[in-house]
């Protein structure tokens, strides 16, 4: 019993810890008090495209609520989610009151997907956006497409 409940303590420990890796080339960040943080986008030039104060979601129970608790978002608002390692995941609208756009950035910080998400009748047969990344970034609906953000732009999240 002892060891049964000391695996699932190591697996939430190790589902639950996140990290951004060191170095220029990759996203990195600190959360302040507030938990939230600046996030970048910018063109294979370097041009930016577009910038978003995001909350960051690098919990477990804070990656599964995501957005679902917030009435709205202003216009360069979002949520990041981080995760220890890239991966593929999907996103659901669950309780969702508006729509959004949900991009995926590799572990390099390139965007790797970009889905354009509107909001579900209800909470059954969710639509499920799939996509490989370390970070999931949620901004407001059509923000990627009036910046035109592409897959292949680079992210960066200010330290």
């Amino acid at each position: 019993m002892l060891g049964r409940t000391l695996a699932v303590v190591c697996l939430l420990v190790v589902a639950g810890c996140a990290g951004f890796p060191g170095g220029a080339s990759t996203p990195t960040a600190t959360t302040d008090a507030g938990n939230a943080t600046q996030v970048f986008v910018e063109d294979e030039d370097g041009t930016e495209l577009g910038n978003v104060t995001v909350e960051v979601a690098d919990t477990r129970d804070e990656r599964y609520t995501g957005l679902s608790e917030h009435e709205s978002l202003g216009p360069n608002e979002g949520m990041l989610f981080v995760y220890d390692r890239e991966g593929s995941h999907a996103y659901v609208m669950r309780s969702m009151d508006f729509p959004i756009d949900i991009v995926y950035v590799g572990a390099n910080g390139r965007i790797t997907r970009i889905h354009h998400a509107p909001v579900e009748a209800d909470n059954e047969d969710l639509t499920r956006y799939r996509g490989v990344g370390k970070w999931v970034l949620e901004v407001p609906y059509n923000w990627t497409t009036e910046r035109g953000v592409e897959v292949g732009d680079r992210v960066r999240i200010e330290d």
